[in-house]
């Protein structure tokens, strides 16, 4: 007889979604879509606001990846008032090594967060264990010295963007051509040596490499699984600095196919010239995909994976080697196995650190040139960075008042709708296609699916509400055969 199974909403992530999965009288998957189900309006809020507030307003949209909109939105202002490489006025050093410092320190605090709360309970446990153990409590039941050292390296990030931002959550340090501050003398101290119960710059690097190590060896003992789960394609995009080596901040959008052969590279000013944005009755979510390849063969994948694909090297010598392991695992190919992410991830953690102390022993966060003049008002600016979870394109326009008239947000997870639904569709068929029964396990490998993404769905969609989890089984009369609420 045939189902229709709902996921609704998909549990640990941030936002709300549903997945829908249709099974025919055999249960074999007929179709499975991930729904984004919520919408929240900022692009229109904003419109009306003085332009030097949308850096400090949209960076409301999210209580996790808020650096990322904040340093985008900031860029889409310095391009705004003709400061930066465009315009041939470039921020100063400071400014710029202070704006790097706070982004790398999001990036290890939000990576540390997807993979240790998120996605390890399922390493050690297992996709199949109970819900009451495989979450954040199950873990400190299990390993609370785990636990201890994750918290302290959490902590740290949070305190470097606390030093950076002036509070740990929607602080502000980017203005348009520049920063307001830059760091002190003491707070470069007590990052380094660890004052006031804080790790040391040691420390924190030896911590970084805890999640690396746990990848390895639920890798080596689950092999077959995590190489089989959901390995499925998509085009590669990042920033990346002249050599072509991923640069987080700034630089150009480079695009990779699956043999790391380049599709095209340009100034991600130039968006609209590349990307176009396909949209469903069904979701809220839209679909950009490279316009001349069509939304099928033209979808990216953005993130650590696709970062890592694309990149030739990283610049700190811990995470250089550990990448030359992950490409050598594929043999030169990009890899497109969906748990892999978690290893790119982990490469990342230990990245955003060795950058970090780096950036805190160079003298020029002490310095005081903190803003630039601006130069030709344009009265439109794109900023695009590499925020934890990928690709993040802000995209503003301004009267001559200076008030927004448009804003345009494409977000990581939004460049990620397809291949999320590739995926949610892979699971599906491997995991429930032809079972007599199914299990809360087999759901929840869906979810092991799209967590591997750490998707942010209230970026995405920019989602206001919370819903409960309802799974409904229906045959295809629409009559209610199961449910479960949670």
């Amino acid at each position: 007889m045939a189902k229709t199974l709902v996921i609704d909403p998909v549990t640990r992530i941030e936002g709300h979604g549903k997945v829908v999965i249709e099974l025919d009288d055999e249960r074999n998957v007929i179709d499975a879509k991930l729904h984004v189900v919520e919408f929240r309006g900022y692009e229109k809020f904003i419109q009306g606001h003085p332009y030097w507030e949308a850096p400090v307003l949209m960076q409301r949209i999210c209580g996790i990846c808020f650096v990322s909109h904040h340093l985008g939105g900031a860029k889409a202002l310095d391009d705004m008032i003709g400061v930066g490489p465009a315009s041939g006025t470039n921020l100063t050093p400071t400014a710029i090594k202070m704006r790097r410092l706070g982004h790398y320190a999001q990036m290890l605090q939000s990576h540390v967060t997807a993979y240790f709360y998120l996605v390890v309970p399922e390493m050690l446990f297992g996709i199949d264990a109970a819900p009451e153990q495989r979450n954040l409590i199950g873990l400190i039941e299990a390993n609370p010295d785990l636990i201890k050292r994750v918290v302290r390296l959490r902590k740290w990030g949070q305190e470097v963007i606390a030093a950076v931002f002036g509070k740990r959550m929607h602080g502000l340090s980017a203005v348009p051509g520049g920063v307001n501050k830059n760091l002190t003398a003491a707070d470069v101290n007590r990052l380094l040596r660890g004052e006031d119960g804080l790790s040391s710059i040691d420390e924190v690097i030896d911590d970084a490499q805890l999640g690396l190590q746990m990848f390895y060896d639920f890798h080596d003992e689950h092999r077959a699984q995590v190489d089989g789960f959901a390995n499925v394609a998509a085009l590669n995009m990042c920033l990346v600095d002249d050599d072509g080596n991923v640069d987080y901040y700034d630089g150009r959008l480079r695009v990779v196919d699956e043999h790391k052969q380049l599709i095209r590279e340009f100034d991600y000013r130039d968006y609209l010239d590349h990307f176009s944005e396909g949209v469903e009755k069904w979701t809220y979510m839209k679909f950009p995909y490279l316009t001349d390849l069509g939304r099928d063969a033209g979808s990216v994948r953005v993130g650590p994976l696709a970062r890592l694909n694309v990149t030739q090297a990283l610049s700190t010598p811990i995470a250089a080697e550990a990448l030359e392991r992950f490409h050598a695992y594929t043999g030169g190919r990009a890899n497109n196995m969906t748990l892999h992410t978690n290893w790119a991830r982990t490469i990342e953690i230990i990245h955003a650190a060795e950058v970090i102390r780096g950036l805190l022993n160079d003298p020029d966060l002490q310095k005081d040139d903190l803003v630039v003049s601006p130069g030709a008002w344009t009265g439109e600016g794109v900023g695009v960075v590499e925020a934890p979870r990928g690709s993040l394109l802000h995209h503003y326009r301004a009267d001559r008042e200076g008030n927004i008239t448009f804003a345009n947000l494409i977000v990581a997870t939004t460049q990620n709708n397809q291949v999320l639904n590739r995926t949610v569709r892979s699971v599906a068929e491997d995991y429930l296609g032809g079972q007599a029964e199914i299990t809360e396990g087999m759901m929840n490998a869906i979810e092991v699916g799209i967590r591997a993404y750490d998707p942010c769905l209230s970026c995405a969609t920019h989602a206001l509400g919370q819903m409960p989890l309802v799974v409904t089984v229906v045959d295809s009369r629409g009559r209610v055969l199961d449910e479960h609420v949670r």
